[in-house]
């Protein structure tokens, strides 16, 4: 179809458009082709709708083709999409297989965009893969590999006593957070109002560090606390006379705890 034919419009056809290019509710890429398509048959020139409706020739080149070729049916901006992709065997044991080794370009994991340039496949794909096999390569899990041993047996002890604590036995599991800093606002705190949230100033005053000592009761849930201004070994035996006086006398007490120096002095 040529593009310098002339658009010319029935009574109906103006009358549809115009009724279009008034709407509040079509969808706006609609509205806009009918004010296109009436400017054009007013003779307007491609300089004022570029102006006005703030396009490009190239794209009132466009509509003005869809509605020479289809009418007001080449105004209708739906647009089916591309065709979903069929996830085969094939395609699903590519996906997993290069999702497990590392990118060659040195990321640390693969991304849904990455994986699917470097296996020139859709984007689409890679995340329902994944999704399937239950697959998150975003994700980093942790583990300490110890050289005891006695590992395995000093383990099943542990987990045995959480899970199944001797009847009349006290089971507590002791750490401590050190250096925990005690701060002091230098300004005071303005408290929240309608529209504001509460403000703490920037600046503080630092009194030192302390140290907590805590023991939680898996059986209860309950812990005791204590904080001590430095930590050394007698700080640690002070706070586990504490936890022995809360146990009743010849109560046999389990104490878990990790291998800090403190610990085993």
């Amino acid at each position: 179809m040529a593009t310098d034919s002339e658009v010319s419009l029935t009574s109906n056809q103006r009358s549809e458009l115009s009724s279009i290019a008034q709407s509040r509710t079509l969808p706006a890429g609609y509205v806009f082709g009918a004010k296109l398509i009436l400017m054009l048959a007013e003779g307007a020139s491609f300089n004022t709708i570029k102006r006005k409706l703030q396009t490009s020739a190239p794209t009132i080149i466009r509509w003005k083709q869809r509605f020479l070729e289809s009418g007001l049916d080449g105004l209708d901006t739906y647009h089916p999409g591309p065709k979903a992709t069929v996830l085969t065997p094939a395609l699903r044991a590519r996906n997993l297989s290069a999702t497990r080794k590392k990118p060659s370009d040195g990321s640390t994991h693969w991304s849904c965009r990455k994986l699917a340039t470097a296996l020139g496949g859709s984007k689409d794909a890679v995340p329902r893969v994944w999704k399937e096999a239950g697959l998150k390569p975003h994700r980093l899990e942790r583990y300490w590999a110890s050289d005891d041993p006695e590992f395995e047996s000093k383990a099943a002890d542990i987990i045995g006593l959480y899970l199944r604590p001797p009847q009349q036995a006290a089971v507590f599991c002791v750490d401590e957070k050190i250096a925990i800093q005690a701060l002091d606002r230098l300004d005071p705190v303005l408290p929240l109002s309608p529209g504001r949230a509460e403000r703490h100033g920037f600046e503080y005053y630092r009194h030192g560090t302390l140290s907590l000592y805590a023991a939680l009761d898996p059986k209860t849930g309950r812990v005791h606390g204590r904080t001590a201004a430095r930590h050394t070994r007698r700080d640690f035996v002070a706070f586990l006379r504490e936890v022995v006086s809360l146990c009743s006398p010849r109560q046999q007490i389990h104490n878990i705890l990790d291998n800090l120096s403190a610990h085993k002095t």
